[in-house]
């Protein structure tokens, strides 16, 4: 992974003050599948023109703060019994580089299955050499049984992968602050939340509220979300498609960007799936 970006690109990308500073506005998806999100449905350079866009709308309600695109990518996908299919190395390299060449930013998702998070996030380490790259899990995925039985993680196994990743970029000089994301919509996917320290510094975790359905719905999942006092940044998740398709999520309606940037606490991560 020899990098071969500007200077003044990847000062950009490692602000010490860049979720501070901005919104994060993320696409997700996998480049092969239309059904797991927005990213399997556009080219690489029609999904920059409508993240732009979309970025542009929230903008225009941020009340100062910048509005950065992103592309949430799915890295390792789960299977049945928990197993894990990786992207494609050239694949994803090519949505590296499309990505930061546009100044995006990027974040990694593993799905974990039936592997430790030692092992999931072993595999994502090596790409935080990559100015713009921020890791996730989703603990949904974090079971031998996936659509059967739900995933989950503690509050000591949300310590412990900071810890992994924080050791990981201090050995290897990886500059700046690094995202470190989970999705929770369902109240049994963090357990034992009091326990979950913020301290971890250059890593920031970050809350996200996931699930579909109703406005309501989701606002009650963000609502009860926000009370994990312990993980101040904020994330939200949409799901752009309608389907009748048995299996398939959907919200509908779908929140404006205005009832989005109303939510409180205020998400600074923003994800359509």
């Amino acid at each position: 992974m020899t990098l071969r970006y500007g200077k003044e690109r990847v000062e950009r990308f490692l602000d010490p003050q860049l979720f501070e500073k901005n919104y994060i506005l993320a696409y997700y998806g996998h480049p092969k599948s239309r059904i797991m999100g927005i990213i399997g449905r556009e080219s690489k350079e029609r999904l920059g023109v409508l993240l732009r866009e979309k970025a542009a709308v929230y903008k225009s309600l941020s009340g100062g703060k910048g509005v950065i695109p992103a592309l949430y990518i799915i890295y390792g996908t789960c299977q049945p019994k928990g197993n894990i299919n990786i992207i494609s190395r050239d694949l994803l390299r090519e949505y590296l580089d499309f990505a930061i060449e546009n100044d995006f930013l990027v974040y990694l998702d593993h799905q974990i299955g039936k592997y430790s998070l030692k092992e999931a996030i072993g595999t994502l380490l090596p790409y935080l050499r990559y100015p713009n790259v921020h890791l996730a899990f989703d603990v949904e995925w974090r079971t031998k049984k996936p659509m059967k039985v739900i995933g989950h993680i503690t509050g000591n196994e949300l310590n412990d992968i900071q810890e992994v990743m924080k050791k990981y970029m201090t050995k290897n000089n990886i500059p700046g602050k690094r995202q470190l994301v989970f999705h929770q919509f369902n109240h049994r996917m963090l357990r034992n939340a009091s326990a979950v320290k913020n301290d971890y510094d250059p890593v920031l975790l970050v809350h996200t509220t996931s699930g579909w359905g109703r406005p309501a719905w989701k606002k009650a999942t963000h609502e009860r979300n926000s009370k994990v006092k312990t993980i101040p940044y904020k994330g939200f998740k949409l799901w752009l498609f309608y389907s009748k398709r048995k299996g398939v999520h959907y919200d509908k309606p779908l929140m404006t960007p205005l009832e989005v940037l109303a939510l409180s606490p205020q998400p600074g991560l923003i994800i359509y799936q």
